[in-house]
C-alpha cells in the first residue's frame, strides 16, 4: 500500500550507527575527544610515566657492596654529574651536535634550493630519491661502511695513497665521528629545507629582481630568511639526534671517545648503576628543551604546521 510509511525508514528502527554519527557530528568536541583519547593515552602511559620513573631512579642509588637499588631520597647523581669529567664529556656532545648540525646546514641549503628553484620536475625526483634512499637501510650498515672507508688501510687512505698523498689516518678520531654523523642525519636537514623553499613565490624572487636586486642579494634578502625555519626545523634533527646517539661513538670513536649516550649506556650494561644513568639521561632533555624554546622563536614550529 502507498500510503503507508517504510517500517525500515522509521526513526525507531533505524540503526544505530545513523544516530552516533548524528550526535558525533552535533558535537564536535566529542568528536575530538574520542580520537585523540587512545594515542594520548598511550602517550601517558609509555612516554610519560617512563620518564617519571626515570625521574625517580636518579634520586635512588646503588649499594657499592651488594649492587642493589636503594631507594632513598639522594642527590649524588646531579653532584656527580657536575665533576670535571662529565662535564666534559657534555661539552664534547654539545660541540659535536653543534658541529654536525652547522655542517648538515651548510651541505643542504645548496642541494635543496637546487631541488626546489632549479631542477626539472623528472630531476627532482630522481634526486630526491636519492636523499631519502639512504633512510632505507640499516643504521649499522652505513656505520660499518664508513668505518671501512676511514679506517687505517681503508678506501681513503688506499685512495690518497694511489693520489700520491700522505695518508689521513682520521679512523676512530673525532673526527671521523663528525664525518659519519654528518652524512647520516643529512637527509634529515635537507627535507625540512627543501620544503621551506619549495612554499617560496616566485613572485618574491621576481619582486627582487624587478627592483634591481642581483642573485646574490636576492639569496641572503630573500631566499635565506625565508627558510630560515625550515633550517632551524632540521636543526632540531641534526643536533638531538647526534645528542643521543650511542652507536657511533663506539664503533667510530673508540674507546676514548666518551658522549653522553655511551657513557649512559656503560652505566646502563657495564657498570649497573642505573640511578646514575637515569640522572645523566635528564641532561640532554633538559639541553633539548633549551633547544626547542630557542627553535620555537626562530620560527621552526611553522614547519610542522
Amino acid at each position: 500500500m502507498t500510503g503507508l510509511a517504510d517500517p525500515a525508514r522509521t526513526p525507531a528502527t533505524a540503526p544505530r550507527g545513523r544516530g552516533l554519527s548524528a550526535a558525533l557530528w552535533r558535537r564536535p568536541w566529542l568528536r575530538g575527544l574520542l580520537t585523540l583519547t587512545p594515542p594520548m593515552g598511550w602517550l601517558v602511559i609509555i612516554y610519560l610515566a617512563s620518564l617519571a620513573v626515570m625521574l625517580a631512579t636518579a634520586f635512588w642509588s646503588v649499594n657499592p657492596l651488594t649492587n642493589q637499588l636503594q631507594r632513598e631520597f639522594t642527590l649524588d647523581n646531579f653532584t656527580h654529574i657536575f665533576t670535571p669529567t662529565y662535564l666534559s664529556v657534555i661539552g664534547r656532545t654539545i660541540v659535536m651536535a653543534l658541529l654536525v648540525t652547522v655542517t648538515d646546514a651548510l651541505i643542504a641549503f645548496p642541494v635543496a634550493y637546487y631541488l626546489a628553484r632549479v631542477a626539472s620536475p623528472r630531476m627532482r625526483n630522481i634526486l630526491f630519491t636519492a636523499v631519502v634512499l639512504p633512510l632505507w637501510a640499516s643504521y649499522l650498515a652505513r656505520v660499518y661502511a664508513w668505518i671501512v672507508i676511514l679506517q687505517k688501510g681503508g678506501t681513503l687512505n688506499w685512495t690518497l695513497e694511489h693520489l700520491g698523498l700522505p695518508p689521513a689516518n682520521i679512523g676512530y678520531t673525532n673526527v671521523a665521528m663528525w664525518i659519519v654523523f654528518s652524512y647520516i642525519w643529512l637527509p634529515y636537514m635537507i627535507v625540512p629545507v627543501y620544503a621551506a623553499m619549495e612554499r617560496i613565490p616566485d613572485s618574491y624572487l621576481q619582486a627582487s629582481a624587478d627592483l634591481g636586486a642581483h642573485g646574490s642579494r636576492t639569496l641572503w634578502r630573500v631566499v635565506v630568511p625565508l627558510a630560515l625555519p625550515g633550517v632551524v626545523a632540521g636543526s632540531i634533527f641534526t643536533f638531538s639526534l647526534t645528542l643521543g646517539d650511542f652507536i657511533t661513538p663506539i664503533l667510530v670513536g673508540g674507546t676514548g671517545s666518551n658522549f653522553i649516550g655511551n657513557v649512559i649506556y656503560s652505566n646502563i650494561g657495564v657498570a649497573g648503576n642505573l640511578p646514575f644513568a637515569a640522572a645523566l639521561a635528564i641532561v640532554p632533555i633538559v639541553i633539548m628543551i633549551v633547544y626547542l624554546s630557542a627553535a620555537r622563536f626562530a620560527g621552526a614550529s611553522e614547519e610542522f604546521s
